[in-house]
């Protein structure tokens, strides 16, 4: 242990105890890719991911007044302490910096330029994960059990899924059965990387399709009425060039949910997700015939306390 570094012991302290803990649900769920830590400790700004035999962590932005070398040395020993605690090498341990306010545009530019990317199982599915290129990693882990729910409810059904990131609901809606999955976002290589999500698990592709669109625009050339089941869980605010509107999810969830409502036949569900500390939802103003809070039934043992996302089931 490093003595230049006191307040280590608090870390692997904290560390011992939730792994012990979160390894027994972890295995006893059948589960391989789940959180460890999440800024548990303020001078231990990090989240910290199980994927498998991997581990992942970033290292949140923040004052830690050391000088560039002596933080070197700091993360070095943090790292040390993760290899020893999670009994992973180091080799196997990613780490990312990243900051703490940003746009979701921000959180996915690209990193770096080694890959290390690896495919990993949720509920019997295949994943293809980055642990190195980008802040994320290509599957939000937060979402496993609202993933759940989708494919509990898919069979038969035509599913779009919106702001579709690497498409890991997708896949979920086609292994549910469903009749055809639509999955749209504006970033080509998300849109490749969740159409490659969907071939590893063999699908017929024939049904699905994918479309590379600003979501707002695309959902004006809907006829109304198109899907039964529909997946939007945008970016709490998203300026990117290529898209014609500035988003705030605050300002326009009543637009754009109107929108998507539109567009779901009548006894049609859409599941809304974001991740705003501080959003209200306006459930007067949607054109829905019940909206039920479901973020405590869908968050997972691993991100209990920790979690700020909202998320809710609406019926047209």
């Amino acid at each position: 242990m490093h003595t230049s570094f006191p307040k280590l012991p608090m870390f692997e302290n904290r560390l011992v105890k939730v792994f012990r803990h979160l390894r027994k649900t972890a295995r006893r769920q059948n589960i391989t890719c789940y959180r460890v830590y999440d800024d548990d400790i303020p001078e231990f700004p990090f989240s910290i991911e199980v994927y498998e035999q991997c581990v992942y962590m970033a290292e949140y932005q923040r004052r830690h007044h050391m000088e560039e070398e002596e933080h070197d040395a700091w993360l070095e020993a943090c790292i040390e302490v993760v290899a020893n605690v999670l009994e992973t090498p180091p080799e196997n341990i990613f780490l990312k910096q990243r900051q703490r306010k940003q746009n979701r545009q921000a959180q996915y530019e690209k990193l770096s330029f080694e890959r290390h990317e690896m495919v990993v199982q949720e509920a019997g599915l295949k994943f293809k994960v980055n642990l190195s290129d980008y802040l994320d990693t290509g599957l939000f882990l937060d979402h496993r059990i609202t993933r759940g729910m989708v494919r509990d409810e898919a069979a038969g059904k035509q599913v779009l899924n919106l702001f579709c990131y690497t498409g890991s609901f997708s896949v979920y809606a086609a292994a549910g059965g469903a009749s055809g999955v639509t999955s749209v976002d504006l970033s080509k290589t998300y849109l490749a990387w969740a159409e490659e999500n969907m071939r590893l698990n063999g699908f017929d592709m024939q049904p699905h399709h994918f479309v590379h669109a600003d979501v707002l625009q695309y959902l004006d050339t809907l006829a109304p009425a198109t899907f039964d089941l529909v997946i939007v869980d945008p970016p709490t605010f998203s300026n990117s060039k290529r898209m014609k509107d500035f988003l705030d999810i605050q300002r326009d969830h009543v637009s754009l949910l109107n929108k998507v409502l539109q567009a779901t036949k009548p006894g049609g569900v859409v599941y809304f997700s974001n991740n705003y500390r501080r959003f209200t939802l306006e459930a007067g103003q949607l054109n829905a015939s019940s909206i039920k809070d479901i973020t405590g039934q869908t968050m997972p043992f691993d991100f209990q306390q920790k979690m700020v996302r909202k998320c809710y089931r609406i019926e047209k």
